[in-house]
């Protein structure tokens, strides 16, 4: 909005000039969200434990630390969809239609979330929104955006797959590339939900993989960069970095409470709604396969459940003594602490491979 109503006016005042820039406009959103989720938090926290007597639900089955956060209240999410969706709307370009599409896809699984977050705490048990539904869902909104990408591009790249570290490498999906990239987005979605377990394990790798794509969408939006570096040119994704830049600053915000002890949980309202967002962020970018690579840790959480339910109906018995693999470790007898630090070492390792795809072709 600020871009929009002081540009035309930079002739006139050049202090105005820097609105131009996305480096300055991606510091202003992340100040302006982590700023915020400081403001709002301890409120968002009061009211949550207010409608809440009971807190999220914990697992009965789960590692016996985890029965000291009971009571604790879920959809701290809210805190974070609230200052990015302003942060973004405040310093984004609001004629790009890319903005748009990603702000649809996170307000969207963060309904989703938030319902399902809403039936756990009402029914008091872990269950929530009926999985088929949930999917069904997040499979419709993933439809909707991809479909409103194609549209706004009209390129002949549209359903092309990049494949990192090779240059100038293309799978041309055909019509493929719609199924493909809802699963990207509802899978991306799912892995960071289930990666959300333990007290900060999730949002710092989605500040990480935020601020990986951040610099993937201003690279590839840039023609010079993209060409340079040899990587498909998008144009008008740059945009996006504002919006990632928004993820990083409420990420650091409610970081604030959800560090150990966590006063708050994000609950699914937070998880998918992030998660969704960087799958839709890395279908426009075209780095699909490389989200993959830098949000590794979250493919990894999400493997270890598809591993264990496979393992446990074909066989009777389970690969891991408890999924997604964190809890594995706590019942290895791995401190909470120690599996959260150790996984964000991972995720940063992570990280740094994908953004080496960027110049190793």
């Amino acid at each position: 909005m600020l871009y929009n109503l002081l540009v035309p006016y930079a002739d006139q005042f050049q202090l105005f000039n820097l609105f131009r820039y996305l480096t300055f406009r991606s510091g202003g959103a992340v100040m302006t969200a982590l700023i915020l989720s400081f403001l709002i938090g301890p409120a968002v926290i009061r009211w949550l434990r207010l409608k809440q007597s009971g807190g999220q639900p914990i697992r009965e089955d789960g590692p016996e630390s985890h029965l000291s956060k009971k009571g604790t209240p879920t959809m701290g999410g809210l805190m974070m969809l609230f200052s990015v969706g302003v942060s973004t709307l405040l310093w984004a370009d609001l004629t790009n239609e890319y903005v748009w599409v990603v702000l649809f896809v996170t307000l969207s699984y963060g309904f989703i979330g938030f319902s399902d977050d809403y039936l756990k705490v009402r029914k008091k048990n872990s269950k929530g929104l009926r999985g088929k539904l949930k999917l069904l869902g997040q499979i419709a909104v993933a439809l909707v955006a991809v479909l409103w990408v194609q549209k706004i591009s009209h390129d002949s790249l549209d359903n092309m797959l990049a494949i990192p570290f090779f240059k100038n490498l293309l799978l041309d999906l055909g019509w493929l590339f719609i199924p493909f990239a809802i699963v990207v987005m509802v899978g991306a979605s799912n892995a960071v939900n289930l990666t959300d377990g333990l007290d900060g394990l999730a949002i710092v790798p989605i500040m990480i993989a935020a601020g990986c794509f951040a610099l993937i969408a201003y690279l590839v939006g840039n023609a010079v960069f993209a060409n340079y570096l040899q990587i498909l040119p998008v144009p008008g994704t740059g945009e996006l970095a504002v919006f990632c830049a928004a993820m990083i600053g409420a990420g650091l915000g409610f970081l604030w409470f959800n560090a150990p002890p966590a006063m708050v949980f994000m609950g699914d309202t937070g998880s998918l709604s992030f998660g969704g967002a960087l799958g839709a962020i890395s279908v426009i970018t075209k780095h699909e396969l490389v989200l993959a690579i830098i949000g590794g840790l979250f493919v990894m959480e999400a493997v270890s459940v598809m591993m264990q339910v496979a393992s446990f109906k074909l066989t009777g018995k389970r690969v891991f003594r408890m999924a997604p693999i964190h809890h594995h470790f706590e019942k290895k007898g791995w401190a909470e602490p120690t599996v959260v630090i150790r996984f964000w070492i991972i995720a940063v390792i992570l990280a740094l491979i994908g953004l080496s795809s960027l110049k190793l072709r």
